[in-house]
Formats: C-alpha cells, sequence, structure tokens
C-alpha cells in the first residue's frame, strides 16, 4: 500500500542526535517523541525541576539541539502590552535570541536587535528556531530573518520580509516557522509573488519565489512525498497549495478560507490523506494521487462537524485526527469522512462539561509510544491515551504559570520542546526545564 509521510528534515550539514528537538514540532514536523524511558506517571508533587532561567516575552517555542537550547524573547521598552484581536499595538523594544546549555540553563550567548511592533498580542515573536547543522535560523514578529553561528551567535546572513519584499505586516505578525531541507532554508513571506520564498540557506540568496493570494496568513511550510515527487505544502487564506520544491512552479491546490485569514496549522498528511482546518469551522481532507503531484477533495467539514483547530496542530495516526477544535473541546475525527468520532472538554478544563466552550482553546500535543504528552494553555502537562474510543486521561501536573491573555483568561500558547527526556518550556518570565525520565 502506498503511504504518504512527512519528509525527515535531516540536515545535510550535521549530525541529528536522537534526542533533539531541532525545530517546530520536533525532528520531523510531525508531533513525534521519539525517546524511550519516559515517566509513565508523575511523581507526587509533580516532575523534578532541572533548571530555570529568566527571559521576557514571546509565543516562540524552544528548539533543543545538540546540547543548547535556543529561545527567542522581546524586552519591551515603551508602548502597548495589551491583547486586544482587532488592535496592532505599537511598541518599541528589542528582538533577542538566547542560546543555553541544555543540561543547566545557563546563558551561552544571545544576539539581539531593536524592533518596533505593531502588531495584535504584541508579547514577543511567535517562530520556533530551527537549528540545522552548524545553523539556527530566525524568524520575529516583524519580518526579520536571521541566519545565526549556533557556537557564536554571529550573524551569517540576514533579511528583512518588510523592507525587502514590500511584505505587509500581518495582524498576528510574521508566524510561518522556518523549513530546512538540503541546502535550502524555505519561508512564509509575504508580498507580491513571494508568499513563498526559497533562499539558498548557506548565503541568503533567493532562489525562488512564489504565489501571490493577497494575504499571507500563519502558516509554516511542509514538506511531503507524494505522487512519485517532493512537494512543499503551505496553506495561505484562500488555498492550500503544492509546489515543486526546487523551482517553485505549481503542481494543484484545494480552496480552503478560514475567518480572518487565519489559515495558521501546518496541513498534515497520512496514508495519501492530507488534512487542514480553521477558524469558522472550516476543514477539508485532499486525496493525494499516488503517481503523480494531484490531488482531488474527499470531504469538506462543516460548523458542527470535523474538527477545526486555532493554535495548535493535529495529530495524524490510524486513519483518526485528533486535535483542538477552536471552541476549545478536543476532537477525534475520521480521517478519510471527517466524520466526528468524539469530544472532550477534559483536556482542557479537566472535566467533561459538555456544554462548556472556550474560544480558542488551545491544547499542543506529541505522541510518545503509544501515550500522548498534551500540553494545555492552562501551564499543565497531561498523559493521556487518544483512540477511536474515546480520550483516557492518566495523569496531569501544572508545570508553569499562565502570563498571557487572551480573552480575558490567562494562558500559555508557547509550544514546548521534547528532549534529552525532559520538557523545555516557557511563558512570558522563564524557560524551565523539568526532568521526564522514568
Amino acid at each position: 500500500m502506498f503511504r504518504v509521510s512527512c519528509l525527515a528534515v535531516v540536515l545535510t550539514t550535521g549530525t541529528l542526535l536522537a534526542a533533539d528537538w531541532p525545530q517546530w514540532l520536533g525532528p520531523n514536523r510531525d508531533s513525534q517523541w521519539k525517546e524511550s524511558g519516559i515517566l509513565a506517571k508523575f511523581p507526587a508533587g509533580g516532575p523534578k525541576k532541572v533548571w530555570s532561567q529568566k527571559i521576557s516575552g514571546g509565543y516562540s517555542g524552544p528548539a533543543v539541539a545538540d546540547g543548547k537550547v535556543f529561545v527567542t524573547d522581546y524586552v519591551r521598552t515603551a508602548g502597548d502590552a495589551a491583547n486586544n484581536p482587532s488592535v496592532m499595538a505599537a511598541s518599541e523594544g528589542t528582538e533577542r535570541v538566547l542560546c543555553l546549555d541544555a543540561a543547566t540553563g545557563k546563558e551561552l550567548w544571545k544576539y539581539e536587535y531593536a524592533c518596533k511592533y505593531k502588531v495584535s498580542y504584541p508579547a514577543g515573536p511567535r517562530c520556533t528556531p530551527t537549528v540545522s547543522g552548524k545553523q539556527v535560523f530566525i524568524l520575529g514578529a516583524m519580518g526579520h530573518l536571521n541566519c545565526l553561528d549556533v557556537e557564536t551567535g554571529k550573524v551569517i546572513w540576514s533579511k528583512d520580509f518588510v523592507k525587502d519584499y514590500q511584505s505587509p505586516v500581518p495582524m498576528w505578525g510574521f508566524t510561518g516557522h522556518p523549513l530546512v531541507h538540503k541546502d535550502t532554508l524555505y519561508c512564509l513571506v509575504g508580498g507580491r509573488g513571494s508568499l513563498i520564498v526559497a533562499f539558498d540557506r548557506n548565503t541568503g540568496k533567493e532562489k525562488w519565489k512564489a504565489l501571490d493570494p493577497g494575504a499571507t496568513g500563519y502558516s509554516a511550510p511542509n514538506l511531503i512525498q507524494a505522487g512519485g515527487t517532493e512537494q512543499l505544502v503551505v496553506w495561505h487564506p484562500k488555498a492550500i497549495v503544492s509546489l515543486n520544491p526546487e523551482t517553485g512552479s505549481k503542481n494543484w491546490d484545494v480552496s480552503l478560507e478560514p475567518l480572518y485569514e487565519m489559515s495558521i496549522m501546518s496541513p498534515m498528511i497520512e496514508n495519501g490523506i492530507l488534512y487542514a482546518g480553521g477558524i469558522g469551522g472550516v476543514a477539508v481532507g485532499v486525496k493525494l494521487d499516488d503517481k503523480q503531484p494531484t490531488a482531488k477533495e474527499l470531504w469538506r467539514g462543516k460548523k458542527t462537524t470535523s474538527v477545526s483547530p486555532v493554535n495548535s496542530n493535529p495529530i495524524l495516526h490510524d486513519g483518526i485526527i485528533y486535535s483542538m477544535h477552536e471552541l476549545g473541546n478536543f476532537v477525534a475525527a475520521d480521517l478519510k469522512t471527517g466524520k466526528r468520532l468524539w469530544s472532550s472538554m477534559k483536556p482542557l478544563t479537566g472535566k467533561e462539561q459538555d456544554d462548556f466552550r472556550i474560544n480558542s482553546g488551545t491544547v499542543f500535543m506529541v505522541k510518545n509510544g503509544s501515550r500522548y504528552f498534551l500540553f494545555a494553555e492552562t501551564g499543565e502537562l497531561i498523559i493521556a491515551n487518544l483512540s477511536a474510543k474515546g480520550y483516557e486521561e492518566i495523569d496531569r501536573t501544572k508545570l508553569i504559570d499562565t502570563t498571557h491573555e487572551c480573552f480575558g483568561r490567562k494562558v500559555i500558547w508557547s509550544h514546548p520542546a521534547f528532549a534529552n527526556k525532559s520538557i523545555y518550556l516557557r511563558n512570558d518570565n522563564e524557560i524551565i526545564c523539568y526532568s521526564l525520565a522514568e
């Protein structure tokens, strides 16, 4: 049987350790945590805190590679920090990249630059650093892209999406986590004819640019193997599009228009079926041809069917979509039909509350062996079993204080990293490492 899977983003210029979490969603951008020897339940009082380090504001998750932790933040010196979803607030400050020792939290180096913000939810950068061999790629909230030396923090090359491509700053900033494959860096840039730009990873020279949908959106590009070839897939506010990663030429597209131009999740695939969904009850399942780079729509979701995530990416496993829904409920849906199998509020609230709703409720997921680790916006880490039959919670513990504000509640909207049998997570005040070893 033909199987479609995400390409491993294994880097040609360095050795990637099995325990690393070098980018958003892990080594292969599929939320799979491959380490063994992980605890089955939390000890009394919670897992052991290994270290903590003070940092400033940001939504970006940490990356962990080769004994180092990379995290970005924003030190505000003036301006408005209010989180109004419809207002781009102005502020002044410094965007920073911090490199820490993964075992101790000690600062090894930092790179910083003055940066004026005009963006809604102005806490700080959104994108997780992407580590590739001797390079780490950093994208800030206002479109500053920097390629830094992993050992020293020295700038190798840089771009400014607003100046270089006349890209308008999206309402909620630049959020498309940079993707490395072989000698190319793919970025969601925006601007006329440059929604996606492929850069030479070593020099920053533009290889190609493509697409002009009129709005940038927030979805990170993904690389897949399907139809006998590699395909670069991105979801912009009008459609999911497949491109030739070498040239930028289009293979196929399928319309999918969320509310407020909020194309956020990265399209995911399993066994030849690609899925994406977002706010406004939009969702689609797409069948990819196994012999050529073409696709056809299988099903289309509605507000009361399928699942439409906002801030967190789903996991596809054994023909099931596991995902947060835009109303705060955790949903399982059939990948082939989009039909819901079950729904639960328990991951977010700790209780079954069928009539309870939480706007843009967020839980980040990773799969470890047969179990799942869920990090809720409440600062709680949950161990659970997920199946077609339902949600089975094994244990939960509070790990970090909530510091962001959203819709009148305190939240954490930063994806943790899972590496070295540990979890690395952050809020607007600190980054913490806890051991999850059995």
